[in-house]
């Protein structure tokens, strides 16, 4: 809403396909009263979802906040109408079959589907800058897989892992990562004073990891666990380096990697990437600890999961797509 691009031309907010107009929100303030501005009465008005609204109110780019299945099949129809899409769902992400099964998505027009899922970009602006500029589909990455992936691409592409110790990623998150429906297990009761993992050997997240680290099941170890918190993910990484490294190796891996990428930021050794220190922003803050034997490395990457995770990302990949600064209306 404070983006510098979009003052005086604001996005156009829609509420649930088939809900009736009577129950959908006046504003986007009534939903989140703490984006009302004092001392001014403007509010961004919701209107009832409608294909024929969002082509007559000129719409370029679609961003989809709805269940994978819904964006299945609102996004066919959205390219028809010549719309660009960012989905946060997790619909367009996965490329191999294997790794999609996980949702079981049911397509209407199969073949049209598969035309559209091999042109989707996985929207990781570090890894995919330039594919995200010139696509039409942008599939925003899961959370968890954000803070994993930035943490060991840079070491995975310098060659520096040794894969046949493996790697393990012990990952938490604030609760809100579990989405907006609530479950017994996100209910307060349950959640606070507690600490708990789920979904071991089958979380979702676990094909993005895979298909952008271009590595194998037996290679990485994946276990998210649940943290008595409203937001947040941090993710500590266990690995071996091929041969004896020194510090300063990895921190020009590190630097070189991401010296165009404006919204990671990288902690001096000794210090370590804390929750709170990215809570609320766009960053994702990443940090390491290298043994002594110069062998054993610990990677740890912090970010918002509703921000960097998620919606702040998909606006990453909207000034992408549109051309402007990827930081724009982040910072």
């Amino acid at each position: 809403m404070h983006h510098p691009r979009l003052r005086g031309t604001a996005p156009t907010f829609l509420g649930r396909a088939g809900e009736p107009e009577s129950t959908t929100p006046h504003s986007l303030e009534d939903i989140h009263p703490q984006l009302a501005v004092a001392g001014k009465d403007h509010a961004h008005e919701i209107l009832p979802f409608s294909w024929d609204r969002i082509v007559d109110s000129g719409t370029e780019v679609l961003l989809l906040a709805t269940p994978h299945e819904q964006s299945r099949e609102w996004v066919p129809q959205a390219i028809e109408r010549g719309i660009k899409v960012i989905d946060l769902s997790g619909a367009w992400r996965l490329q191999h079959h294997a790794n999609r099964a996980i949702y079981k998505l049911k397509d209407t027009n199969a073949d049209h589907a598969a035309q559209l899922q091999s042109e989707a970009v996985y929207g990781c602006p570090e890894l995919h800058r330039d594919e995200i500029r010139k696509a039409r589909l942008v599939a925003n990455p899961g959370c968890y897989a954000t803070s994993i992936i930035l943490a060991l691409a840079p070491l995975l592409q310098a060659g520096l892992v040794d894969l046949d110790h493996g790697i393990i990623c012990d990952a938490k998150s604030g609760v809100s990562g579990a989405g907006k429906a609530p479950t017994a297990k996100t209910h307060f009761m349950y959640a606070a004073d507690n600490f708990s993992a789920y979904a071991v050997f089958g979380h979702r997240h676990t094909g993005e990891l895979l298909e952008q680290l271009h590595i194998t099941s037996d290679q990485i170890q994946f276990t998210p666990h649940l943290l008595p918190i409203p937001r947040g993910i941090l993710s500590t990484i266990y690995l071996r380096l091929k041969t004896k490294t020194e510090a300063a190796e990895i921190t020009t891996v590190l630097q070189n990697f991401y010296r165009h990428s404006p919204l990671v930021r990288l902690r001096n050794t000794p210090h370590l990437p804390e929750i709170q220190h990215i809570v609320r922003t766009n960053f994702c803050d990443l940090g390491f600890a290298l043994a002594a034997d110069g062998k054993r490395l610990i990677l740890v990457s912090c970010l918002d999961n509703l921000l960097k995770g998620a919606s702040g990302q998909a606006v990453q990949n909207l000034n992408l797509m549109c051309g402007w600064n990827e930081e724009e209306g982040l910072l």
